[in-house]
């Protein structure tokens, strides 16, 4: 097939446009800054999912659309996050149809349906604006629900919501546990023992491509991926730690304080307009505090898909990546 990439400067959008390069397709990829997997063959269109012109420019002569392109961020704006989640997923499903696109696969997020209590062996509940927690969260809510109502006979939409994706090269989940471990900053909330699932970035890109080949039997459903393995909140921050040799969290902070703490600091954030990472927010609190794992069954038997990378190797394959090179 002809795809378009969006988003493929990430570490999950360059691992999706890289397989499919791999296996014979013809990809396309589009973002705002140079991607790595132009190396690869693929070709580079840059440009922004705000930019509608821009958006039908690259769809154009596509066969199938994979859109990751988003704001990522625990703080911000309300507008920023609804500049390019949901309007530029507007922009990218008005630019599919003209384009005549026939399968568009949109990436999305299990925050969507999350609204702070614990999710045990969930199912992938329908988008919830009102409910999800932060900027972040809602605002993919509003692009999943938009992008699943263009689901028809012409484009065949399914939304993808892989979680906690991790791997080598990781600044998202990784990158930020092992900086803060590192300055002495990390610490569990609550008691650490909350069961949460993740997914190895190999095994999410490429549940990605099997969404975007079984699109004419799963059109219209939104589906949560996750690598099958729950694992203690504490359990999953040491090992990324000892991966980098890192110190693991050895303090302890009460939901109470860390939702308190999260609060006050949204606040000054938002106040003072502070564009960098806070070091706690409410939502935060509530991912490290509550369990969060995901009865894959729908999952695996719409997509012809099973994860391949276990936390064992996951872990393995970190470790190999942080030591191959001191500087990291």
């Amino acid at each position: 097939m002809r795809v378009l990439v969006t988003g493929a400067s990430s570490l999950l959008g360059g691992a999706v446009a890289c397989r499919l390069q791999a296996r014979g397709d013809d990809v396309t990829v589009f973002q705002r800054r140079p991607a790595e997997v132009s190396a690869q063959g693929c070709r580079q269109l840059l440009g922004d999912v705000t930019d509608a012109a821009a958006v039908r420019q690259a769809a154009h002569g596509q066969d199938a659309v994979v859109h990751l392109a988003a704001r990522v961020s625990v703080t911000g704006p309300w507008a920023a996050f609804e500049e390019v989640n949901v309007d530029g997923t507007a922009n990218m499903v008005a630019g599919a149809r003209a384009a005549g696109v026939a399968r568009l696969v949109h990436v999305s997020s299990p925050s969507v349906a999350h609204s702070g209590r614990a999710l045990v062996g969930a199912g992938a509940e329908p988008a919830d604006p009102v409910g999800a927690s932060g900027h972040y969260a809602r605002s993919k809510a509003l692009a999943e629900q938009l992008a699943l109502a263009s689901d028809g006979p012409a484009l065949a939409v399914v939304a993808v919501r892989p979680h906690l994706v991790w791997g080598p090269g990781d600044t998202q989940m990784v990158g930020r546990i092992v900086q803060r471990a590192r300055a002495g900053r990390l610490a569990l909330v609550g008691d650490g023992a909350a069961l949460i699932d993740s997914t190895y970035v190999d095994d999410a890109a490429a549940a990605l491509v099997a969404a975007l080949d079984r699109a004419p039997q799963a059109h219209g459903q939104a589906l949560v991926v996750t690598g099958g393995q729950p694992r203690p909140v504490a359990e999953v921050l040491a090992r990324i730690c000892r991966a980098a040799g890192a110190p693991p969290p050895t303090r302890r902070v009460p939901l109470g304080v860390a939702r308190i703490a999260g609060a006050a600091v949204e606040a000054v954030w938002a106040f003072s307009r502070r564009s960098d990472e806070p070091p706690m927010t409410r939502f935060l609190a509530e991912q490290l505090a509550t369990a969060h794992w995901f009865d894959q069954r729908l999952t695996r038997a719409l997509l012809g898909w099973a994860p391949e990378v276990g936390l064992d190797e996951g872990f393995a394959r970190l470790r190999a990546w942080y030591a191959a090179d001191p500087r990291r």
